[in-house]
């Protein structure tokens, strides 16, 4: 049997996927946390509840959403509500297990910044889509995961615009803010997964097969911890790469290609 080849986002996703439970209420972005969802649903997680930002709940897409206004979401849905009504009535009052975040920069304490590159808010050096919902996904989402290929640049000691909240400026960050949910408890990448630990700064816990702690250190932009004892996570299965590329994203849309 010839040994499995998958590309860096392939990888991601499908550790993403893996961290959600069956039963899990989930508020999905679009793009690559849109693909970890659907591809748990129809994993190990058939009873996943996912929640889109137009205002959908119990999600049933028969076929690959292109965003949170697609049509093919709210076909078998449990409930279509107004956008006031899912981040009021869903999100805030602490309806929502998980959201999934992404951003250009995240930080050691896991703030995310999706706003600008540069120091000048008035001229920055590049000008991102900004928050969008993330900003309230990462205040009151029960627990938030983050989904960035491990780059250097994406990792930065300190964001150059706070957009959502991680830990701010460390333990019990969050609390004094006011902010109910739990924050990033973890962050997947395509060398391995990293999660906060007790001051709430980003540690490196566990690296995909065939990576190492070196490739994590170098391409971080602070001096990274690493736990005690550092898992591996489980290989890429043949199960979920096909469903991925043949069920979900046959034409490459988020995959680019992937395999």
């Amino acid at each position: 049997m010839s040994e499995l080849t998958y590309s860096p986002a392939e990888l991601m996703i499908i550790n993403a996927a893996r961290l959600l439970r069956d039963g899990d209420v989930v508020f999905v972005g679009v793009g690559q946390p849109n693909l970890a969802c659907n591809l748990a649903k129809r994993t190990h997680a058939p009873n996943l509840v996912m929640i889109y930002e137009a205002g959908v709940i119990g999600a049933e897409p028969a076929r690959l959403p292109l965003s949170i206004g697609d049509p093919t979401l709210v076909s078998g849905a449990l409930s279509v509500v107004s956008m006031y009504d899912i981040f009021t009535n869903y999100l805030q009052r602490g309806n929502v297990d998980v959201g999934f975040l992404g951003g250009a920069q995240i930080d050691r304490f896991g703030n995310i910044n999706a706003t600008l590159i540069g120091n000048d808010y008035a001229q920055p050096k590049v000008r991102l889509p900004g928050s969008g919902g993330a900003q309230e996904i990462a205040a009151w989402a029960n627990r938030c995961y983050i989904m960035t290929p491990h780059q250097k640049r994406r990792f930065p000691e300190k964001v150059d615009f706070l957009t959502s909240a991680g830990y701010l400026d460390g333990a019990g960050g969050r609390e004094k803010a006011g902010l109910r949910g739990k924050g990033p408890i973890g962050v997947v990448t395509d060398i391995g997964y990293m999660e906060p630990d007790a001051s709430g700064e980003l540690t490196l816990t566990a690296l995909h097969p065939g990576k190492t702690v070196e490739m994590a250190i170098e391409n971080t932009g602070w001096a990274l911890r690493t736990a005690p004892v550092l898992r591996t996570t489980d290989a890429v299965t043949e199960h979920e790469l096909r469903i991925l590329r043949e069920e979900l994203d046959p034409t490459g849309i988020y995959l680019k290609g992937g395999g």
